[in-house]
């Protein structure tokens, strides 16, 4: 996937969400790893916060950047499995006004080519709301490396082509 080196790199405004029972800023590797390759490749980190896995509070802190203009897209780790406390999927889909089933389809082909068949219980999703985009990835620091080198360091990228995710942000709310 080609950049584009006579286009202009246009840095965006992306905020971290750890979801987690048990980890806290000293644990929160993927976290870091998040905030290491979106500042490594250019990008603002617009803020970061660890959360329970609890679906309410997931929406309430997705809704509190969706609604900050300081904040162009959100990445979320963990919650992303199959058990009964995973529950991120379900806060994404409730705040989502467009979903982006093929972001879901790639990372688990991604995926698939690093952990094999274990990738089927990543329930990886993203969708776009009201201009903000929001990417949920599982909580291994595999998968956010994963998810960032093989799908959103490009389609972040403003110089990507034929298209990319940042050339699309000014027409996300158009009617």
């Amino acid at each position: 996937m080609p950049i584009d080196p006579t286009r202009t790199f246009r840095p965006i405004r992306i905020a971290v969400l750890t979801v987690s029972d048990t980890r806290g800023p000293a644990e929160d590797r993927s976290g870091d790893t998040l905030v290491a390759l979106l500042t490594e490749a250019g990008h603002d980190l617009a803020d970061r916060a660890i959360i329970r896995d609890d679906a309410e509070q997931i929406v309430a802190r997705l809704h509190a950047w969706i609604d900050d203009d300081q904040v162009d897209c959100i990445l979320t780790t963990g919650g992303t499995g199959v058990t009964g406390r995973d529950v991120t999927p379900e806060a994404v889909e409730r705040v989502a006004d467009k979903m982006i089933p093929g972001f879901g389809e790639l990372f688990r082909w991604l995926s698939y080519q690093t952990i094999g068949t274990s990738t089927v219980q990543s329930r990886a999703c993203a969708c776009v709301t009201r201009g903000t985009y929001i990417f949920a990835l599982p909580g291994s620091t595999g998968a956010v490396k994963d998810a960032w080198n093989g799908i959103l360091k490009d389609q972040l990228d403003s110089r990507h082509r034929p298209c990319n995710f940042v050339e699309l942000m000014p027409r996300l709310q158009e009617r």
